[in-house]
């Protein structure tokens, strides 16, 4: 059944026909509220509707509907769900999901609707490399790869040389690896061994005595959801916690992982663009208001979709709302530099329709009321998704998969 949010309900009467730019601006919202990443896909509705909402759910005029459909964690029902919101629905966009194979499903139905897609959080490294698609565009986004490169650098640079690596075993967890792997060997370090291991994994035990054998002086860990809290978990119940530093990708202790943890989380050190710890005043207040609506911290979730609905409605402004005109919505949604987002720095996207950002090194830490975030302890400017390399040769190697962990 249809969840659906109503942010407007100006709608032409039954049997009109509506002219173009003055009815409402449609558009439909993916997001997994069930399955493995369900707390992340209801910050995903969470965070756009604040956006929304903050605007009085119009734009130049026009309305704003939204339309919220449960992708479930699965491709197959993410593009049933797209289809429907496309072909009855007849949004104007779509928006959303989470998991890289639900986004890549979507990502290849639309390549032949033209409807256009906008991803704050899929980040399936492709999508704005080798297999662009005109119409699909990572606003307020990042690749998969793009921040594991610099945490790759960061822990080389701590005297860190043996890293073992544990994964989800799908996309997202092959690319992220791949960026941490390749940077690691790229400046002399080793990856001593990688595991991988399905999503919704409920016991990590077996993987705790293979990491603690491995030989590595690190481990880095690429996590979402409930696994991220059961291997946090499981990494301080077999004592690896305080003899090997523990790495995360930036899911892996995202707010809707440890908002519900203790002493296991503190002091993993991650990398990403949004710190809710960060002491920029645009972060903070953004945070604060996020947490007097919802009565807690903001996730990477809740941001990416306030600020890629900001970003979408920037583009709007510049052209009257006319949602209708596909090629002149796109091309505007290109051009923005995005100047007021939570993040206090202007962001804008690079030719093949990713964003650039500082990338900060972040650690769990307390706050002085005691709930655990994310603090910024350092900084990397201007990280794009080619972070180090030349984009054309860097695409002429295979993407990263299972097999393909970078050159040896």
């Amino acid at each position: 059944m249809n969840r659906r949010m109503l942010l407007a309900t100006t709608l032409a009467a039954p049997g009109m026909v509506r002219a173009q730019g003055t009815g409402p601006i449609k558009i439909g919202l993916m997001a997994p509220l069930t399955g493995v990443v369900a707390s992340g896909g209801r910050e995903i509705v969470e965070g756009f509707q604040m956006y929304f909402d903050s605007i009085g759910n119009r734009v130049e005029g026009r309305a704003i509907e939204v339309t919220v459909e449960d992708d479930a964690s699965n491709p197959d029902t993410a593009l049933q769900k797209a289809r429907r919101l496309v072909e009855q629905g007849q949004v104007h966009f779509l928006f959303g999901n989470l998991l890289a194979n639900t986004g890549l499903a979507v990502a290849n139905y639309v390549r032949g609707t033209g409807t256009p897609y906008f991803i704050p959080v899929i980040a399936a490294d492709d999508l704005t490399q080798r297999a662009r698609i005109p119409n699909v565009i990572r606003v307020a986004g990042y690749s998969a790869s793009q921040f594991s490169r610099p945490l790759a650098d960061w822990a080389y640079k701590q005297g860190y040389r043996r890293a073992a690596l544990i994964s989800q075993d799908y996309t997202f967890g092959h690319e992220q690896c791949g960026g941490f792997a390749q940077k690691f060997r790229e400046m002399g370090g080793q990856v001593v061994q990688q595991y991988w291991h399905p999503l919704n994994t409920s016991d990590f035990s077996p993987y705790m005595g293979q990491l603690a054998n491995a030989g590595a002086d690190v481990v880095f860990a690429m996590e979402t959801g409930s696994d991220a809290t059961r291997l946090i978990q499981a990494y301080s119940q077999f004592g690896l916690k305080g003899r090997i530093p523990l790495l995360g990708s930036m899911n892996a202790t995202d707010q809707s992982v440890i908002r519900t943890m203790g002493a296991e989380a503190e002091g993993i050190v991650s990398a990403a663009h949004f710190a809710e710890g960060s002491p920029n005043p645009a972060t903070q207040a953004f945070v604060a208001d996020y947490e007097r609506r919802f009565q807690k911290l903001p996730s990477l979730y809740g941001f990416s979709h306030f600020s890629g609905a900001m970003w979408v409605v920037e583009a709007l402004k510049t052209i009257g709302a006319a949602a209708e005109d596909r090629d002149r919505l796109l091309a505007a949604v290109r051009a923005t530099t995005l100047t007021n987002s939570p993040l206090g720095a202007p962001v804008s996207l690079d030719r093949f329709g990713n964003p650039i950002y500082d990338a900060f090194i972040r650690r769990v830490g307390r706050r002085p009321d005691g709930k655990l975030w994310n603090a910024p302890i350092a900084t990397y400017e201007k990280v794009d998704q080619f972070w180090g390399f030349d984009p054309e040769t860097y695409m002429r190697q295979p993407a990263y998969s299972r097999a393909f962990q970078g050159p040896r």
